[in-house]
């Protein structure tokens, strides 16, 4: 667990030590603001039943930024060391392949968890300043956050296995939107195709929307989390065998 820790520091110090850790940070503070603040119209314009949490991270603006996060801490997390040479040298040294896949996943886990805390603190700034009470419950908000911490973990997964198959990151980036935008519209399969077919229940079990939309009215279901929890369990177990496979050829 040494290792283990000893790596995930070292590579969560890339994202804070260098511009480009903080220019993400900056970016998606911008959106979460613009997103907030364009719910915050919609509630002064007409009137509207859902909470000001639920609103927030129902705009379009939030799945444009949110899909956009993980290409961008996750590229360079393999590719960037396979491109340098940096890679061979760390898998030749005494350390195990899964320290190596997990110590950079877990950096960017922690990474992504700490960009959502200026969303917290922007939430929680409503009541702060405008001394009304909140126009949310605490079960949304603490709904919204588990979810958006259960879908981040697999699409930092697949952002890591995108990362680990080139040494190119904007391969690994294209790669890493590419499904994540994939998995968004098979959101709206029944939508399209309507709910009489057989496949329906699984569509709305994978269904990003849906999951959204039931963590955000602080309906909490155990079943996304054994999805998004097994599946990136699987996507990592991928992971894994690819970079140990790159370390059987060093």
């Amino acid at each position: 667990m040494r290792i283990l820790r000893i790596l995930t520091k070292k590579e969560l110090g890339t994202y804070f030590l260098s511009p480009f850790g903080w220019v993400v940070l900056a970016f998606v503070v911008l959106m979460q603001g613009l997103s907030l603040s364009s719910a915050m119209k919609g509630f002064r314009d007409t009137p509207v039943k859902d909470s000001l949490v639920y609103v927030t991270f129902h705009t379009p603006l939030f799945w444009f930024y949110f899909l956009f996060i993980f290409p961008l801490i996750t590229m360079r997390l393999f590719a960037d060391e396979e491109r340098s040479g940096t890679l061979e040298t760390l898998l030749t040294a005494p350390v195990r392949t899964w320290q190596v896949v997990l110590s950079k996943y877990f950096a960017a886990m922690i990474f992504y968890t700490i960009l959502w805390i200026p969303a917290f603190l922007q939430f929680k700034a409503f009541s702060w300043f405008t001394e009304i009470p909140p126009a949310y419950s605490s079960g949304a908000l603490f709904g919204s956050f588990a979810i958006l911490f259960l879908m981040g973990s697999t699409f930092t997964a697949i952002g890591c296995l995108a990362s680990s198959l080139t040494s190119s990151q904007i391969i690994a980036g294209i790669v890493t939107i590419t499904i994540l935008v994939i998995h968004y519209f098979l959101g709206f399969v029944t939508v399209i195709w309507g709910e009489s077919f057989a496949g329906a229940g699984f569509f709305h079990y994978i269904s990003s929307q849906q999951h959204i939309h039931y963590f955000t009215n602080g309906l909490l279901d155990l079943r996304p989390a054994v999805y998004y929890l097994s599946l990136t369990s699987f996507i990592l177990f991928l992971t894994y065998h690819v970079i140990d496979l790159r370390r059987w050829k060093a």
